[in-house]
């Protein structure tokens, strides 16, 4: 019976990696907008992309970003300025989107920008600490999808929606863990409603990558700006200690952190030209080996994997 069982998921496996393996036809003919590519998974997916052969239009926040990504690719990529948090930068992207593409439609849209400051415990934040996050991660990504969506319809395409692990197990305050929860419903309600259409979505959940989200003086930065803003009475409870804590997690926090990007854009790669791709890519040791189990677990057991390695504020019960 066991032999029976092995054989049957070892055929499972076989059949999904022969699944995988099949590309979909024509990609030099394909354009994929990219947003966030002055650095990081954008940056390096538009590179990988442009090898491929496939006609990268790829969005930064920077000239400079943009002429640097230039620099280091072919003549096919495309760059654009792009605010996702204002309307007005989105439609003149979309204009652009449009003159590129033409009656092709757009293949593929990536949705990779986004920030992760000010993080601090949620006391410590404002109401504009929230909105500064979930404008970029959530609302500029729901904004911009929307505007690209019908020439993503046109094209029988893909959406690719950076979340992260910290979408399914949220581990800090302030608005990061809340936006990628955010991208998760957003990327589930919107894939059931393109099925109908022939598009398909897909969700990249990365676990601590070495980027310029993960850089540890910026978030021990925001946590010092939090601290400073904080009322005397939050202060009192937690402690000058506490905080100490929290800047010196950072250190630890580089070390975790994976350095080969690579793990992650091979995922967005696949999301985007494989003709079955997954519909969540978890990528990262520390995603597929702590915090995706954690995310099964029940509530008392996560808390307490979460807790152990915590500082306590100083008038804890």
């Amino acid at each position: 019976m066991w032999l029976y069982l092995a054989a049957l998921v070892g055929l499972y496996y076989l059949l999904r990696w022969y699944r995988e393996r099949q590309v979909v036809s024509h990609l030099q003919d394909k354009y994929v907008f990219i947003t966030g590519c002055d650095s990081g998974f954008g940056n390096l997916l538009a590179r990988q992309l442009d090898l491929r052969g496939l006609k990268v239009l790829a969005a930064c926040l920077t000239k400079k970003g943009a002429e640097q990504l230039r620099s280091q690719a072919s003549d096919r990529l495309a760059t654009v300025i792009l605010d996702i948090t204002k309307t007005e930068s989105i439609a003149a992207a979309t204009q652009w989107v449009k003159e590129h593409v033409g009656d092709r439609g757009l293949w593929g849209l990536v949705n990779n920008a986004g920030i992760s400051t000010p993080t601090a415990p949620n006391e410590w934040l404002t109401k504009q600490d929230f909105i500064k996050i979930l404008d970029v991660n959530l609302l500029g990504m729901i904004e911009v999808t929307l505007s690209l969506l019908p020439l993503v319809r046109k094209a029988r395409g893909r959406v690719v929606n950076v979340s992260s692990i910290m979408g399914r197990v949220s581990m800090y305050g302030g608005g990061y863990c809340i936006s990628k929860y955010g991208v998760e419903a957003f990327s589930d309600s919107l894939r059931r409603e393109l099925s109908h259409f022939a598009v398909k979505v897909a969700i990249i959940e990365p676990g601590y990558f070495k980027t310029a989200l993960s850089n540890p003086e910026m978030i021990s930065r925001g946590f010092q700006e939090a601290w400073d803003r904080a009322s005397p009475e939050v202060k009192e409870i937690y402690g000058e200690k506490f905080l100490g804590a929290c800047v010196k997690s950072m250190e630890l926090l580089e070390k975790m952190c994976t350095k080969d990007l690579s793990l992650v854009t091979d995922c967005m790669e696949h999301a985007l030209i494989a003709c079955h791709p997954r519909t969540r890519y978890s990528c990262g040791w520390d995603c597929k080996l702590v915090y995706l189990p954690m995310s099964y677990m029940p509530t008392f057991l996560a808390d307490a994997i979460v807790y152990w390695n915590r500082p306590r504020p100083i008038k804890a019960l």
